[in-house]
C-alpha cells in the first residue's frame, strides 16, 4: 500500500500536481524579511551593540555610586578607578553624566521618529491615493517646510515655546522632520494605488480612509520601518547639534549634545571629558544607520531568494 501511494505522489509530482500535505509550507513575508535580517551579518552585530548600550544607560544608572546632579566632587579630577572619565569643571562625575545624556537623546530621537513617521505616511498616502487637489495643496506644504533651514527653525521654535525644554526639542524636530518620509510615501501609495486589490476594495464601496489605512499603509511597512529607524539616526545628530550650539536642550535637562558642549573647551587639556559622550553619541548613529541598511536589504523584493 505504501508502495501505491508513493507512485502515486511521484506521478503526480512527475505532472506537477503534489497533494496538499506534500506541497512544502510557504513562508510569510515577515519570516523571509526575518530570516534576511538575521544573515546581515554587520546589521546584527550592530543590533547587538545597540541594544548593548541601550539596556546599559537603562540599567546601570541603578547601580552606579554617583548621581549625574551630585556637583559636589572635586572639579577636573583626573580619570581613575574611582572616577572612570573624570569629572567636570563644577564637579560632576562624567559616566553618570554620559548615561544621563544618552537616555535624553535616544528619548528625543525615538519621539521625533514616531512623530515625523506618522505624519509623513499618513500625509504622504492621502496624496499619493486621492491626488488632484489633496496631493497638490500636501506636496506645497512639504516644499514649504523642506526649504525651511530646520536647525534655525528648531532652535527659534524650541526657545519660543519651551525654552530648551527636552520634550519640546523633540515636538519642534518631529515637526520638521516628516517631509522626506512624506514624498516617499506619496510615491508608493501612488504606486500601489494602481493594483487590483485597490481597485477590488474600491468596487466594494470601501472610503478613503478603509482603503488607504487597510490597504496601503500595511503595504508600506518595510518602507515605514527602514525610514523610522534612520529618523531616529537623524534626530540624534540634530538634536546634539542644536544642543552643541547652546539652542537645543537646556538645563537642568540634558543630552548628549549638551555633554558635549560643556566640555568641549576641556578638547586639548581633558580629553576624556569631550571624547567619552562623543564616541556614544557616533556609536548609535552609526549602529541605527547599519541596522538601517539591514532592514532595507531584508525588506527588498530583489535581494537573493533566501534558500531552504
Amino acid at each position: 500500500m505504501n508502495s501505491l501511494i508513493a507512485a502515486e505522489d511521484s506521478a503526480a509530482a512527475a505532472e506537477g500536481k503534489l497533494p496538499p500535505e506534500a506541497m512544502p509550507e510557504p513562508r510569510s513575508q515577515g519570516k523571509l524579511v526575518l530570516r534576511k535580517f538575521l544573515r546581515h551579518k554587520l546589521a546584527m552585530v550592530c543590533t547587538a551593540i545597540l541594544l548593548l548600550l541601550v539596556l546599559t544607560v537603562i540599567i546601570m544608572p541603578i547601580f552606579w555610586p554617583y548621581d549625574y546632579e551630585d556637583s559636589s566632587f572635586p572639579s577636573f579630577a583626573k580619570p581613575s578607578g574611582e572616577y572612570p572619565l573624570g569629572t567636570t569643571q563644577v564637579g560632576k562625575e562624567m559616566v553618570s553624566q554620559i548615561l544621563r545624556g544618552t537616555q535624553y537623546s535616544l528619548l528625543i530621537a525615538l519621539i521625533v521618529s514616531i512623530v515625523a513617521t506618522t505624519i509623513g505616511t499618513v500625509f504622504g498616502a492621502m496624496a499619493g491615493y486621492l491626488r488632484g487637489f489633496t496631493d497638490s495643496a500636501i506636496s506645497r506644504v512639504t516644499d514649504l517646510f523642506l526649504i525651511v533651514p530646520q536647525i534655525a527653525a528648531a532652535a527659534i521654535l524650541a526657545k519660543v515655546f519651551g525654552g530648551g525644554t527636552w520634550y519640546i526639542v523633540a515636538i519642534v524636530l518631529a515637526s520638521f522632520g516628516w517631509m522626506p518620509i512624506a514624498r516617499i510615501a506619496r510615491a508608493e501609495a501612488m504606486s500601489l494605488s494602481q493594483r487590483e486589490f485597490v481597485d477590488a476594495s474600491r468596487a466594494s464601496g470601501a472610503g478613503t480612509f478603509h482603503i488607504v489605512f487597510k490597504h496601503l499603509v500595511p503595504n508600506m511597512i518595510g518602507l515605514i520601518t527602514v525610514n523610522a529607524t534612520l529618523a531616529i539616526a537623524q534626530a540624534v545628530l540634530i538634536e546634539a547639534a542644536l544642543s552643541f550650539i547652546g539652542l537645543g536642550v537646556q538645563l537642568p535637562d540634558t543630552s548628549l549634545g549638551r555633554v558635549i558642549l560643556e566640555n568641549y573647551s576641556q578638547l586639548q587639556n581633558r580629553p576624556a571629558l569631550f571624547f567619552g559622550p562623543f564616541v556614544v553619541l557616533v556609536l548609535i548613529s552609526l549602529t541605527i544607520n547599519f541596522i538601517g541598511d539591514g532592514l532595507r536589504d531584508a525588506f527588498d523584493p530583489r535581494q537573493r531568494r533566501m534558500k531552504g
